[in-house]
């Protein structure tokens, strides 16, 4: 799993061209733009989204506790977020905001502004070429009786860029375009400022949870994009 290595550390170990993330960054004086091509690569063993999901999910809740900051785990995955959903201009945005710098142009390996080194693994960043499409079809009693389970209600987990969970009442009838207005009234972030992703996918206002496959257990991310406030 990927982490943040920091400066003593690296240079204990002796990495060769890991050593100290301040001072390979002041060497190489080096910042490129986010590439747009996402990486491509096989998993050990066919993987289906759910747990593409969960080793995310995994990575992302246990990050923080490597050497680094917070603040710039979570920028780092609101970026990867934006990437894989091929907002490149958005995740480039979030990289500057946080005064990230990109070596290679990817966020692989990139440093703060203070020098620690951080690392995403390639699984958070794109699918693998052997995903296994999941499919809800044998569910027989969700066949059986598709109008009613549609109108269950629920509790949707979702997950803002910001790093903050929260929980919507939601039925599988439901469209995106409602879940929009419920979370603006429950956090105040305009409609407009909402872009929900599940999947790797962008959920337009007209889809339907059900439409999306998701199940109660599962997180739905939103890339919350305020407006920046004028300078005085």
């Amino acid at each position: 799993m990927g982490g943040c290595v920091g400066r003593e550390r690296q240079e204990s170990r002796g990495q060769g061209s890991s050593r100290g993330g301040r001072n390979q960054r002041k060497r190489g004086a080096r910042n490129e733009p986010l590439k747009k091509d996402r990486p491509r690569w096989k998993s050990d063993y066919p993987m289906t989204e759910g747990q593409l999901r969960s080793k995310r999910d995994e990575f992302w809740d246990t990050a923080p506790a490597f050497e680094g900051r917070k603040e710039i785990w979570d920028a780092l995955k609101a970026a990867a977020v934006a990437l894989e959903c091929n907002d490149h201009d958005l995740a480039q945005a979030i990289v500057d905001g946080a005064s990230i710098t990109l070596p290679h142009g990817s966020l692989t390996e990139c440093y703060d502004e203070l020098g620690n080194r951080y690392q995403l693994p390639v699984y958070c960043l794109a699918p693998p070429v052997n995903l296994i499409t999941e499919r809800c079809d044998e569910d027989p009693v969700e066949n059986a009786e598709p109008q009613t389970a549609s109108k269950k209600e629920f509790q949707l987990k979702v997950r803002l860029s910001t790093g903050k969970d929260l929980r919507l009442n939601a039925s599988m009838a439901d469209p995106i375009g409602l879940l929009k207005k419920q979370l603006q009234a429950q956090e105040g972030i305009e409609v407009a400022h909402q872009r929900w992703f599940f999947s790797g996918k962008l959920l337009t206002d007209k889809t339907r949870l059900q439409d999306t496959k998701i199940q109660k257990d599962f997180v739905i991310q939103v890339i919350v994009n305020q407006p920046t406030p004028p300078n005085h």
